[in-house]
């Protein structure tokens, strides 16, 4: 009777056990303070995978930051599509937040916090500056969906609200802060589509006695 082999698990390449400590240990600390051989150590690496991997340190920053970004497209994506109407689709951007924020270990954003210390021009801050274009890009095609009158105006606002509680997060309001960006943006996009609305039937009717 022949008897099945037990099957070891696959085990991890080393740039993915590399991104799995770099995004644990400089999200917990910060992208400086942490040293590459404290990633190196929690990776179980040898040194040189890092740099036949990556290269430097910086790039591995990098890569840490665009995985972030991934994660967080594919968060704030899956919830989005779970909204029946563009109002709904726009405002649950901060549902999404405020699902993260109420998780355990959160620490603000990743992106806000690396681009504080990074200097202009690095790859660092540039993965920094993409994602947070991507999330103005984001607000816009949700604000021009939803109807608003200026919708590059109102995505700016929601982006000011959406790093305001990411901050206000961090320092521990917790989903409570994405909670209350969502109770202001709702105000903000009712008063941005207000200007586009059609008017209701008694202010039609006073527009046809003033003619």
């Amino acid at each position: 009777m022949e008897t099945k082999q037990a099957v070891a698990p696959e085990r991890r390449s080393a740039r993915d056990r590399l991104l799995a400590a770099a995004d644990e240990l400089f999200y917990e600390g910060s992208i400086h303070t942490v040293g590459i051989e404290r990633v190196i150590e929690r990776a179980g690496v040898a040194k040189a995978s890092l740099y036949d991997t990556f290269g430097s340190k910086e790039e591995l920053i990098r890569a840490y930051l665009e995985a972030r970004q991934a994660a967080r497209k594919a968060r704030i994506t899956a919830r989005l599509a779970t909204c029946a109407t563009p109002r709904d689709r726009l405002l649950g951007v901060f549902d999404a937040m405020e699902e993260l924020m109420s998780t355990p270990g959160y620490r603000g954003c990743a992106f806000n916090r690396a681009a504080a210390e990074s200097k202009p021009g690095t790859p660092v801050k540039g993965a920094c500056d993409d994602a947070r274009n991507w999330m103005r890009d984001l607000f816009t095609g949700l604000a021009r969906d939803a109807g608003a009158a200026d919708a590059d105006h109102l995505a700016s606002q929601l982006v000011l609200l959406y790093d305001g509680a990411s901050v206000s997060g961090q320092m521990g309001a917790g989903g409570s802060a994405a909670a209350a960006a969502r109770e202001m943006a709702a105000l903000l996009l009712d008063a941005a589509t207000a200007k586009t609305s059609p008017p209701g039937p008694g202010r039609a009717k006073a527009a046809l006695r003033s003619r």
